[in-house]
């Protein structure tokens, strides 16, 4: 059998080849929802553009079951086929398929039943609620078509092919971005324009990632595609789960910073609604930088979980490594655009009356301030998903947002306001990257201690 690549090539080489379309396809992936919310700024205002912000936590649903399910079987994948076995690696492709499916269809069920009390729930108010129905029902529709395309693209990029990896959710993008202001300003659809725009970008998605299924290069897919193992689906899940976890993290982060923007919101000068949309905006712009992190981690999945199947630990110490590394410049450029430049990045969003851009500039500034230290506490929690450690990417998953800032965001606003929530991010993300660093360090002793059980057995047994 042929030496795969993974185990031998430079790590800078490989992270390159993996990583850049990874990062590419993620960063559009994060655009879907941009790009509609630009153009229903132009469009139809800032009240429409809170639409997709209250609509959000279920995207991000989604994405929590589309992680579970991909990056877990692309990391079960990827160990097997270090260890040797073909078979298992197989097996892996259908039993993904298949829960990707059903995870798709009880969500898009769910979203069309219960639309109204989740909205509510989500934070909408009485004033957005229109808006955010009219975009959610028609969405909804797409939530199978952008579930089984997430999983599949990551399972297309374990199998080597990163860049046919990227054209899935690029070729997505580029239709969304052609349909958006057709359906918008062409056909005068308003909200509603712009979520058909992106239900029928998912779906050409999904139809491009379902053609590489009989394309694929390491293994040869048989009748057990069809075939449902509950203890694969187990091992798939159980490796998913800390970034499945981290996304629902974040869905619940989006309920409670929703509601508490909108309450402390009627006790200022800015009232509910200007909170809400503002902040939208704010982590949309955000979530581009946090694509760029997760297609990174997404791209030096298939490389850090082959190398530690193959107990390759020193190319898988300098992989995390080299990661922190490129990941500073994207924060450290991130946080000069928050803090020197955010009225034109939020102008490209429609103009609002005066104190909505004032809340919303102060927002950017205040709330990302720390997205200089961001990059260790998600890659570190990716990095474990992938070498089979899913208790410790658990932890650090569930450290920043459900551990640290969803309490902070409910205490800092009894003293301080409106202003408690600003500030409750900064301080939990110093506190996520010391957590960060610590479990990290600590793994990185227990890889060196078998690297030298290799030439002292002595120490092993110890």
């Amino acid at each position: 059998m042929k030496e795969n690549p993974l185990g031998y090539e430079k790590i800078p080489v490989l992270l390159r080849q993996f990583a850049i379309p990874s990062i590419i396809a993620m960063v559009v992936s994060s655009l879907y929802n941009i790009v509609d919310q630009i153009f229903i700024g132009q469009g139809v205002g800032y009240l429409g553009n809170a639409a997709p912000n209250v609509a959000f936590p279920i995207t991000t649903i989604c994405l929590a079951a589309a992680l579970l399910v991909g990056v877990g079987g692309a990391a079960k994948f990827s160990l097997e086929l270090g260890a040797g076995n073909v078979k298992e690696a197989r097996q892996c492709v259908g039993n993904m398929f298949w829960m990707a499916a059903a995870f798709g269809l009880v969500i898009c069920l769910a979203t069309e039943i219960f639309t109204t009390p989740m909205l509510y729930a989500f934070g909408a108010t009485e004033t957005v609620m229109p808006y955010a129905y009219s975009y959610v029902k028609i969405t909804g529709m797409g939530i199978p078509f952008l579930l089984l395309t997430n999983v599949l693209s990551n399972i297309i990029r374990a199998d080597g092919s990163p860049g046919y990896s990227m054209i899935c959710m690029v070729v997505g993008a580029v239709v969304n971005t052609i349909l958006d202001p057709v359906f918008i300003f062409g056909f005068h659809m308003g909200v509603a324009g712009a979520a058909w725009a992106t239900a029928i970008s998912q779906v050409i998605s999904f139809l491009i990632a379902l053609r590489y299924l009989f394309h694929f290069q390491t293994v040869t897919l048989g009748m057990d595609f069809f075939s449902l193992s509950p203890q694969n689906c187990a091992a798939i899940a159980s490796l998913g789960i800390s970034n499945s976890l981290n996304q629902l993290a974040i869905t619940l982060l989006q309920i409670v910073l929703n509601n508490s923007l909108t309450h402390y919101g009627t006790q200022s000068v800015y009232g509910p609604d200007i909170p809400l949309s503002g902040a939208g905006i704010v982590m949309k712009v955000n979530s581009i930088v946090i694509g760029v992190l997760v297609g990174l981690a997404q791209g030096s999945q298939p490389i850090l979980g082959f190398n530690y199947g193959a107990k390759q630990y020193d190319r898988v110490k300098a992989l995390y490594k080299l990661e922190i590394k490129c990941s500073f410049v994207m924060s450290v450029l991130s946080f000069i655009v928050f803090q020197f430049f955010p009225q034109y990045i939020i102008s490209l969003f429609g103009s609002g009356e005066k104190l909505y851009m004032e809340f919303t500039i102060r927002f950017m500034r205040i709330f990302l301030m720390m997205v200089i230290i961001n990059n260790v506490q998600m890659l570190s929690a990716s990095f474990f998903s992938a070498i089979g450690k899913p208790m410790k990417g658990i932890l650090l998953s569930l450290s920043r947002q459900v551990l640290l800032l969803i309490p902070l965001i409910l205490i800092f606003p009894l003293f301080w306001g409106l202003d408690g929530i600003l500030f409750s991010a900064p301080a939990a993300d110093t506190a996520a990257f010391f957590i960060s660093i610590f479990v990290v360090r600590k793994e990185f002793s227990d890889m060196t201690r078998l690297e030298n059980c290799k030439t002292d057995l002595t120490e092993c047994q110890q």
